[in-house]
């Protein structure tokens, strides 16, 4: 009698132990998903655009996780936004991009880069756009972008991190 008691309580206590793990987490200012890919994202701006409808967007993704993701989309209230990459000189739009593990994708001028079509008002320097990264296995990280001056430029844009 006392074998067919203990097996349920057990298997509770089992279930309520799994759960309090699960809670212990620490905070991240990233994204993480099931992939096991840990990301966050610095060096984020944009240029005060010259035109009053198009816009470039330049940030650094980082993944100190174990596993690849990709960068899905971005969307943002500003207008609208794709992701292009550039390849030998020629920019062309593209539906994702990698992000590997221990590595980044990097967002500078010349290079990959966030386009901005459509806005609905032209950002000022000082001034900031929030947008939003979607990724193929992580959650969505939601940046808010400083708009600089249109000269600005980066003293290195691999190395500072500003979270979400």
């Amino acid at each position: 009698m006392r074998g067919r008691g203990t097996r349920p309580a057990l298997a509770a206590l089992a279930v309520i132990g799994t759960l309090a793990l699960a809670g212990c987490g620490g905070a991240d200012s990233g994204a993480s998903g099931a992939s096991g890919a840990e990301l966050s994202v610095g060096a984020a701006y944009i240029p005060q655009p010259v035109s009053a409808s198009m816009a470039a967007g330049f940030l650094t993704i980082t993944n100190e996780g174990d596993s690849d993701d990709e960068l899905t989309s971005v969307t943002s209230g500003a207008g609208d936004v794709t992701v292009h990459e550039t390849v030998d000189g020629t920019m062309k739009e593209v539906d994702r991009l990698k992000i590997p593990a221990h590595g980044q994708l990097v967002f500078r001028s010349g290079g990959n880069h966030l386009m901005f079509e459509k806005l609905k008002q032209q950002p000022k320097q000082g001034q900031t756009v929030t947008v939003e990264l979607h990724f193929a296995q992580s959650d969505p990280v939601t940046v808010k972008v400083p708009v600089k001056a249109a000269t600005y430029q980066p003293a290195d844009g691999h190395s500072a991190h500003t979270g979400n």
